[in-house]
C-alpha cells in the first residue's frame, strides 16, 4: 500500500509536534532516492527519513542505521550548503494531497536569514524532493525537463508549482453521508464506486468501511443499496473518521507468515484481529512496514555495479573455458601433422619445389593421402614445417590441459564471489569482496577507503534442531 493523503496528514502532525524548532545537524543521501536529515532539539536527536522511492515513498522518523556512499551525491551537497544549521519553523501538508512542506530558517552565504522550503512530494513513481526559495526551485532530487513533462517542469530557476490534483472530492473534507450518497449514484460495484467518489485515502480504508458495514464484500452495485445498507455504510465511515480526528490508531496487518501486507490509521478488522499490530506512532508503523523491503533495495542499488562486473567476469571465464576445450580438441589432430611430415620425407623424390600439393601413399593404411605444400619450400623443408607444427600442437595440448584445470577453479571461484555479492548483508561485506577481487587482479582501479573497517559478520542460520550455524566470509 502507498502512503495516502489522510495518513500523511496524521504523520505530518505527529512529526510537527516532535521536530518543530529543531535544527539540522547532518544531511546524508544513502541512496539515490533517499535523504536522511539529523535534527537536534534541546533534549533529543532525531533522524528524519525522506524517501522518494516509488514503491516506498514516505516521510518518517527512523532508528535504522544507514551506510552512506563514500562520495556524497550532488543533491546531498546542495542540501548541506543550503540547509545545514537551519531551524525547522513549520511543517505543512497540502490538503488532500501527498505533499509536505518543510520550512527552514537558514543563513545564506552573506550571513542573512532566509527561508528555504523543502517540498516532499510522495506521489508514487512521481515522488520527488524539491528545494525552493521565494517560490523558485533551487534544485530537485529528480529533475523533470520539458521532454519528461510538458505540464510541470522541475528545474533550477523555474517557479515551483503544485502538482495537479485529482478531480475528486477529498475524503477528509467530505462527510460520511456525502461520500455514501456520491458512491450510490454510480452503477458500479460498491468498492469501485467508493474509489471513484473520493480522493486522498487508500483502497484499504474503503474496503474496511465495506467490511465493517456488511461483514465482507457485497455483490450489489452501489446504486442498489437500500436505506438500511446505506445507513450501515455511513456509520462505518463515521467510525473511521472518528479514528482519524482523534489522531489515528497506527495499525499494521500481516499475513499468516507475519509479513506486513497493509497499514492504515484505523484498525483493519478485515484481516482478522490476530493479524493486527498497533504502534505508538506512525513513524514506527511505517518503519515496520518498509524496513525489510527498503534494506534489500538499498543493498541492491549498492551492489548493482559490482554484481554486473563479477557476472561479466564469470561469463567471460566460461566463454574462455569453452574456447580452450575447442582448441584442445583441435590439438588432438597433432598426430596427423607428424604423419604428413613422415610421408613427405619418405617421398621427397616425387616432390618438386613449387608444388602446391602432393598425393602420396600412406604406408600405414595403403590409402592415398593428399598433403598441402608451401610452394616456396622444398620437399624436406615442407616436412620439417609439419614436424614443427606437430611439436607446437603437442606443447599447446599439454598447456591447455593445465589451463583447463585453472579455468575450472576460476569459474568456481567467480561463481562463489557472485553468490557473496548477491547475499551480502551490507556495504561492508561488498567492500571486502571488492578488495579481494583487487588483490586477485580482477579490479585494477578499485581504491578502498583509508579508514580501517571491521570485518563483515558471519552469515547466520538456525538448524531445525535450534542450533545456530555460523558461516565465515
Amino acid at each position: 500500500m502507498a502512503l495516502d493523503a489522510a495518513l500523511l496528514a496524521l504523520t505530518a502532525g505527529e512529526l510537527k509536534n516532535t521536530l518543530l524548532d529543531a535544527k539540522i545537524d547532518k544531511i546524508f543521501e544513502p541512496t539515490r532516492d533517499e535523504v536522511l536529515l539529523t535534527l537536534r532539539t534541546r533534549t533529543d536527536t532525531f533522524k528524519l527519513l525522506l524517501s522518494a522511492r516509488s514503491g516506498s515513498a514516505r516521510i518518517c522518523l527512523t532508528k535504522e542505521t544507514f551506510e552512506n556512499p563514500q562520495t556524497p551525491p550532488s543533491f546531498c551537497m546542495l542540501l548541506r550548503k543550503h540547509l545545514t544549521g537551519g531551524r525547522l519553523t513549520a511543517l505543512e501538508v497540502e490538503p488532500g494531497d501527498r505533499l509536505v512542506f518543510l520550512r527552514f530558517l537558514c543563513t545564506n552565504e552573506m550571513g542573512d536569514l532566509v527561508e528555504n522550503v523543502l517540498a516532499v512530494e510522495l506521489m508514487g513513481r512521481y515522488s520527488n524532493l524539491v528545494l525552493t526559495r521565494d517560490g523558485r526551485i533551487i534544485d530537485a532530487l529528480k529533475r523533470v525537463d520539458f521532454e519528461d513533462s510538458d505540464i510541470r517542469q522541475l528545474l533550477p530557476g523555474l517557479p515551483y508549482t503544485l502538482p495537479a490534483k485529482p478531480a475528486k472530492a477529498d475524503f477528509c473534507s467530505m462527510t460520511s453521508a456525502q461520500l455514501v450518497e456520491a458512491a450510490c449514484k454510480l452503477d458500479l460495484p460498491l468498492h469501485q464506486a467508493l474509489i471513484k467518489s473520493c480522493a486522498g485515502v487508500g483502497p484499504v480504508v474503503l474496503r474496511e468501511a465495506v467490511f465493517r458495514a456488511f461483514g465482507g464484500e457485497t455483490a450489489l452495485l452501489a446504486s442498489e443499496l437500500d436505506e438500511d445498507r446505506r445507513a450501515a455504510l455511513t456509520a462505518a465511515f463515521e467510525a473511521i473518521h472518528a479514528d482519524r480526528l482523534a489522531g489515528g490508531r497506527p495499525c499494521l496487518a500481516a499475513d499468516d507468515e507475519g509479513k506486513p501486507v497493509e497499514f492504515s490509521f484505523t484498525a483493519l478488522t478485515q484481516y482478522g484481529e490476530g493479524r493486527l499490530q498497533f504502534y505508538d506512532s506512525f513513524s514506527e508503523m511505517l518503519e515496520a512496514y518498509y524496513c525489510r523491503k527498503d534494506r534489500a533495495e538499498r543493498l541492491r542499488q549498492k551492489s548493482r555495479d559490482l554484481h554486473k562486473t563479477v557476472k561479466n567476469l564469470h561469463e567471460r571465464a566460461v566463454r574462455k573455458q569453452a574456447a580452450r576445450k575447442e582448441e584442445l580438441a583441435q590439438s588432438g589432430k597433432a598426430d596427423q601433422l607428424r604423419l604428413f611430415g613422415e610421408l613427405l620425407q619418405a617421398n621427397q623424390w616425387a616432390i618438386q619445389k613449387g608444388d602446391r600439393q602432393a598425393t602420396v601413399q600412406n604406408y600405414y593404411t595403403g590409402e592415398d593421402v593428399t598433403i598441402r605444400l608451401d610452394p616456396r619450400l622444398g620437399p624436406n623443408e615442407n616436412a620439417q614445417k609439419y614436424f614443427r607444427d606437430y611439436k607446437k600442437k603437442q606443447t599447446a595440448g599439454q598447456m591447455l590441459k593445465k589451463l583447463l584445470l585453472e579455468g575450472e577453479d576460476e569459474i568456481e571461484y567467480l561463481a562463489n564471489v557472485l553468490y557473496e555479492v548477491e547475499t551480502a548483508p551490507g556495504e561492508q561485506a561488498l567492500n571486502e569482496v571488492r578488495a579481494e577481487l583487487k588483490s586477485q587482479g580482477y579490479l585494477k582501479y578499485y581504491k578502498q577507503r583509508e579508514r580501517k573497517q571491521k570485518p563483515a559478520d558471519f552469515l547466520r542460520y538456525r538448524s531445525s534442531d535450534g542450533f545456530e550455524i555460523l558461516i565465515g566470509r
